[in-house]
């Protein structure tokens, strides 16, 4: 399978850092533990060999790699994003996409560059057996964007299969990404151009209303802890409590209350990873479920 990169939870400029200070067998591995999430995430799904999937939210194509070896030469998966070409680091998403392609997976993949909403729009036609939402839900402007989504897809897809987090912590290593989690999203409500990973957190609780309220029906669930390897809950901590997060609050926050208490959710999070004693922040809970 050809190795992908996928879009950490920071600017562009912290990527780019980050990855200026690790070594390729670091970057190997935080590739490998990625890879096995996702493989975690289609055997709870039971995608099976011949399938037509349709990726919501394909990024740079992690989980799109093991849905095309899960599918097979006789399957095919649409892998859909509307993130700019040119986003991510150390390779951008048009490279990663063009590594795929050119990789003994990449006929069973075709990319689109659109909203997903204008894409099922563009393709009335277009039908298929899997939607996946493997980690994307998170990115979405705002609960209407979802239910909108939810609803266009119905009666066009057999099965909805959904990953994303919980917004609980199993471990107490999780807890400050919980904390981070909320922070983030706080901060990103007061700033609606911004380009960070969470912009609506959704809990499960909100997914499966919006599913009902499409058409669709819960078929199963449950709830993984990640493993270590999984190293979300260290990015996303770590630009909470960087400069960067105070910057942005002074920079598009004015009302004095929310601006109090943004930086205070940024303190719990830096208090949360002073009480692990120096261990890194681990990956909060994950849900998965599949609708019909």
């Amino acid at each position: 399978m050809a190795p992908a990169f996928e879009p950490l939870p920071a600017s562009a400029a912290t990527k780019t850092a980050k990855y200026s200070i690790i070594s390729a067998p670091e970057h190997l591995a935080l590739e490998v533990a990625q890879s096995k999430h996702r493989i975690q995430l289609i055997n709870f799904w039971r995608i099976p060999p011949g399938s037509r999937v349709l990726e919501i939210g394909c990024g740079q194509a992690t989980c799109t790699t093991v849905l095309a070896e899960a599918v097979g030469p006789e399957g095919h998966v649409d892998a859909v994003d509307p993130g700019p070409p040119d986003y991510g680091a150390p390779y951008t998403l048009a490279q990663a996409q063009s590594h795929i392609s050119a990789g003994p997976v990449g006929g069973r993949v075709a990319w689109h560059h659109a909203e997903p909403i204008e894409f099922l729009a563009r393709n009335r036609d277009k039908t298929w057996d899997f939607v996946v939402m493997a980690h994307c839900i998170w990115y979405f402007a705002s609960p209407e964007t979802l239910a909108a989504m939810l609803s266009a897809l119905k009666g066009r897809v057999d099965t909805l299969v959904v990953a994303e987090y919980a917004l609980t912590a199993a471990e107490k290593a999780a807890v400050p990404h919980v904390l981070a989690s909320i922070a983030r999203a706080s901060l990103v409500a007061h700033n609606k151009a911004s380009q960070e990973n969470i912009r609506c957190l959704l809990r499960p609780g909100s997914i499966k209303d919006a599913a009902q309220a499409g058409g669709w029906s819960l078929d199963s669930e449950c709830v993984v802890v990640p493993d270590e390897g999984l190293l979300d809950g260290y990015w996303e901590t770590s630009t909470v409590k960087s400069k960067a997060f105070t910057e942005e609050v002074d920079t598009h926050v004015q009302d004095s209350t929310v601006k109090t208490m943004l930086i205070s959710s940024r303190d719990a999070v830096i208090g949360a990873l002073t009480a692990l004693d120096g261990k890194k922040a681990r990956t909060l809970d994950v849900w998965i479920a599949r609708f019909n």
